[in-house]
């Protein structure tokens, strides 16, 4: 056989020897075909996959779906917020950091607003800022001692606290021992310069003996009966509040009302008995405004925007005349005109009126921010606990404060009669400053004593950071390098 013949018969054997590739049969109409199948067939039909256009793989701009134009800045700012405000320690720190922001500023606002009216007293410039200063200290130190106190040391002074108070305060009706200051007997003298208000101590005492007998009852399960969720708790807050009354503190005892009405919401109250005892407290207090000329002056002072011709409503107008000269930023820190005699009470009960003129509306949005963030920080430690007594004294002491903050605030902008209370932790005062740096420290213990906030406290130990690494690290053979 010729050559040629040899090699086209070995081309057609080679050929013969090579498989086929399977092709799939056609499946009758309705019956999809397996995955695998269809694959092969389409690859034996010598179907071409579809071409991806350049650009649209990996790293390129065709598979990306367009973003908008910095939304997913905004969004990505407020995951990060949430997750840190979530975080066990955060609570501990805005409670811990706005309360002290709140004194530090206080005090430089008492030195400012103080300075003009103890010359007047013929006293050191310094006179007014060196009390507060030295009730700062003083209330530092029982701040730091009530954020240590383990919570049952904390209840075990509920009932020192108040029987000590109410003996403070009958000792204040007592001719030739209590003091009147501004037509209110309710007051201690003490030697020297220095001057007690006991009745702001009652506002401690009440919830921390009410969250006491409260978390008792509840662990026996006494609170859903009204006679127990009343009983002795009202008939004790009404024995505070007529001996406050009795010194004609119309302020104080609204505060330790809204305390009352506090304690009896987180406790549960039905609506009916809620509303029973809150139409009895409106009834009292019209019966107590009404009957004194001094409270019906002050209720009509409210929204005026000038002084009555005979001289009323003197204080309220020029509140508001220091906010609305601030403008923006404030006249500056020192340069108030309103402290130069023509508002009263500028370093106490007004203080929040002098800000507003030296510091503007950033000072005065500034003040009221760090006390949103206490208020909320309080809420937060009062929701996440579980133990009866944390909650109750922790909302009694954020419901304290926020109402002490907004009849305070609201009084100066003329939307509340003037009530005559400090601004708390703000306003100049040792008396109001002391029981109020005690419940801060109270919060902070709160805080502190929750499970996680209690783990990543023990983690920033440095010996329990230690531990912890040297656990992680895996240890090595001795002819391991």
């Amino acid at each position: 056989m010729p050559a040629d013949e040899r090699f086209a018969v070995r081309r057609e054997s080679a050929r013969a020897s090579v498989p086929r590739p399977l092709t799939a049969a056609p499946a009758p109409a309705g019956v999809p075909l397996p995955p695998g199948l269809a694959l092969r067939g389409r690859l034996a039909t010598g179907a071409r996959r579809p071409e991806t256009p350049r650009g649209s793989g990996r790293g390129g701009s065709g598979s990306r779906t367009p973003r908008s134009g910095g939304g997913g800045g905004p969004r990505r700012a407020y995951e990060r917020a949430r997750r840190a405000w979530d975080r066990p320690l955060t609570a501990y720190y805005v409670i811990l950091g706005s309360s002290l922001l709140i004194t530090v500023l206080g005090l430089v606002m008492v030195y400012s607003a103080s300075m003009i009216k103890a010359l007047d007293i013929s006293k050191p410039a310094t006179y007014f800022f060196g009390k507060q200063f030295l009730a700062a200290v003083i209330g530092g130190g029982l701040m730091l001692i009530a954020a240590r106190m383990p919570v049952k040391l904390h209840r075990g002074l509920a009932y020192p606290i108040l029987m000590v108070t109410v003996f403070l305060m009958v000792l204040v009706q007592v001719p030739g021992i209590g003091m009147s200051v501004n037509g209110n007997q309710n007051w201690l003298y003490l030697g020297g310069p220095f001057q007690l208000q006991p009745s702001e101590f009652g506002k401690l005492a009440l919830i921390l003996w009410g969250a006491d007998l409260l978390a008792r009852k509840q662990d026996k399960r006494l609170l859903t009966q009204w006679k127990h969720m009343l009983v002795p708790l009202v008939p004790v807050a009404f024995m505070l509040l007529g001996l406050i009354m009795l010194g004609g503190d119309m302020g104080t005892a609204i505060i330790l009302t809204a305390i009352l009405f506090g304690l009896l919401w987180l406790a549960g109250a039905p609506t009916r008995l809620f509303a029973g005892v809150l139409g009895f407290a409106a009834v009292l207090a019209f019966l107590l405004i009404r009957t004194s000329p001094n409270r019906m002056s002050r209720l009509a002072c409210m929204g005026v925007s000038e002084p009555d011709p005979e001289g009323g409503c003197w204080q309220a107008a020029h509140g508001i005349y220091a906010l609305a000269s601030g403008g923006w930023f404030g006249s500056g820190l020192g340069a108030s005109v309103e402290k130069w005699g023509q508002l009263p009470e500028p370093h106490t009960d007004f203080i929040f009126a002098i800000t507003g003129e030296e510091l503007g509306l950033a000072g005065t949005l500034s003040v009221l921010a760090l006390f949103a963030a206490l208020g909320y920080a309080g809420i937060r430690v009062a929701g996440r606990t579980e133990d009866p007594f944390v909650r109750y004294a922790a909302g009694g002491v954020t419901t304290w404060i926020t109402a002490q903050a907004v009849i305070n605030i609201g009084a100066v902008l003329g939307l509340l009669p003037i009530a005559g209370v400090p601004l708390p932790l703000f306003s100049y005062g040792g008396s109001a400053l002391l029981p109020t740096m005690f419940a801060v420290g109270l919060m902070i213990a709160f805080a502190r004593e929750d499970p996680a906030a209690k783990t990543a406290l023990a983690m920033r130990k440095p010996g329990v950071r230690w531990k912890t690494m040297r656990r992680r690290v895996k240890k090595r053979s001795s002819g391991e390098r």
